[in-house]
């Protein structure tokens, strides 16, 4: 398998966490792919603005690339978009972030197969290495908020909370994924080994979206380190 790949990227620590991994292993990641409704102009994965994935991207000396599409059309358009970006930089394969979810790396390796790709998944694992993982997000020198939480799971106190031996502790004991792996809560990662700069973050606002209430920030920066 060659070694040059695109990472499908949410702005969290999964997604964080598979490139520290791939790095590690040896991969070329040659640019970080984000997924846009056309509808709201902000991430499908956590509703995050783009513009802050611009400042990670720009932090981690790593291009960002977006894919504009519709509820209707997701896959259509990621398959015809990840084939173009296959031309663009050379690559040989497509990473992902999924711990265990077995529909989410299905559909992965569905659309990487109909674009010609292979699929990549450095952090997969079984459903009871999850907060093994977690932990070693923590320990990695890698810094993320919780952004957003499912109301029915996790409260609002949980927005806002650092990523730190802590929140290990306090998760453990909620009927929920460590790592929150079916959306139970969503992370931003804004500093880490591999950030050139930090991102600062401003203006924090509670919004209501449908089932999730999610941490706006107004201003945010990058800094030195």
């Amino acid at each position: 398998m060659g070694k040059k790949v695109v990472l499908s990227w949410s702005g969290g620590k999964d997604s964080c966490l598979a490139l520290d991994v791939l790095i590690k292993q040896g991969y070329e990641v040659v640019c970080l792919l984000t997924t846009v409704p056309q509808e709201i102009g902000r991430t499908f994965g956590h509703g995050e603005k783009k513009e802050l994935i611009q400042l990670q991207a720009k932090s981690l000396s790593i291009p960002a690339e977006f894919i504009y599409c519709t509820f209707e059309d997701y896959s259509e358009r990621f398959v015809s978009d990840l084939r173009k970006i296959k031309d663009t930089y050379g690559i040989t394969g497509i990473a992902y972030g999924d711990l265990y979810l077995d529909g989410h790396r299905e559909w992965g390796e569905k659309t990487a197969a109909e674009a010609g790709l292979d699929a990549v998944y450095p952090l997969w694992m079984e459903e009871k290495d999850s907060l093994k993982a977690l932990k070693a997000f923590v320990e990695s020198g890698y810094k993320a908020k919780v952004i957003r939480v499912r109301e029915e799971v996790l409260d609002n106190s949980w927005l806002g909370k650092e990523l730190n031996h802590d929140f290990v502790s306090e998760i453990e004991d909620k009927p929920v994924c460590p790592m929150g792996e079916s959306g139970e809560y969503h992370t931003f990662v804004y500093d880490g080994p591999l950030f050139s700069n930090s991102i600062e973050l401003y203006s924090p606002e509670v919004i209501q979206l449908e089932t999730t209430k999610k941490l706006e920030f107004g201003e945010f920066r990058l800094a030195e380190k």
